[in-house]
């Protein structure tokens, strides 16, 4: 019973403290919003100022620094400041930047087949990136798109 027990508080320990490891990394990383609401604050905590409300789920974030349990981030447009760490997933997300359509094509080259146009502004799911394409999934709909196109992409 007491090894059953022991099991039992690890596995519960083990699940609950996996979100917070991928959040305890090496700055700068990539990370995106997890909440229908984030407020980025001008410090490190709830006494501090909100600066900034989004309401993008999904949408990218650089994590430039750490504080206990507050990252400084900065977003595709350079606003930065202060949002709670629980709020932020380690998915990769992107959103399209720059001028125009930008297209997401079968394959990762510029002759493959158009499947879908992407507008400026629109945040999805970031997959594996190669050769200066990476995979961009907008809620199922999934292609190929140039890495220069897409905020959150890359090294960060």
């Amino acid at each position: 019973m007491f090894k059953r027990f022991t099991l039992l508080v690890v596995a519960v320990f083990a699940t609950l403290s996996a979100p917070l490891a991928g959040q305890d990394r090496d700055v700068p990383y990539w990370a995106t919003i997890d909440t229908e609401e984030l407020y980025m604050r001008v410090g490190p905590s709830q006494e501090y100022k909100i600066e900034w409300v989004y309401r993008r789920d999904g949408l990218p974030l650089k994590v430039i620094r750490v504080v206990d349990g507050w990252r400084l981030v900065r977003d595709h447009e350079g606003a930065e400041g202060w949002v709670n760490s629980n709020l932020l997933s380690a998915t990769r997300g992107a959103i399209v930047v720059g001028e125009g359509l930008a297209a997401m094509r079968e394959a990762p080259s510029a002759n493959a087949k158009l499947k879908w146009n992407a507008e400026p502004g629109v945040v999805g799911r970031l997959g594996d990136c190669e050769a200066g394409w990476c995979e961009f999934d907008v809620a199922g709909r999934e292609g190929w798109v140039r890495a220069e196109r897409l905020w959150g992409a890359g090294e960060p």
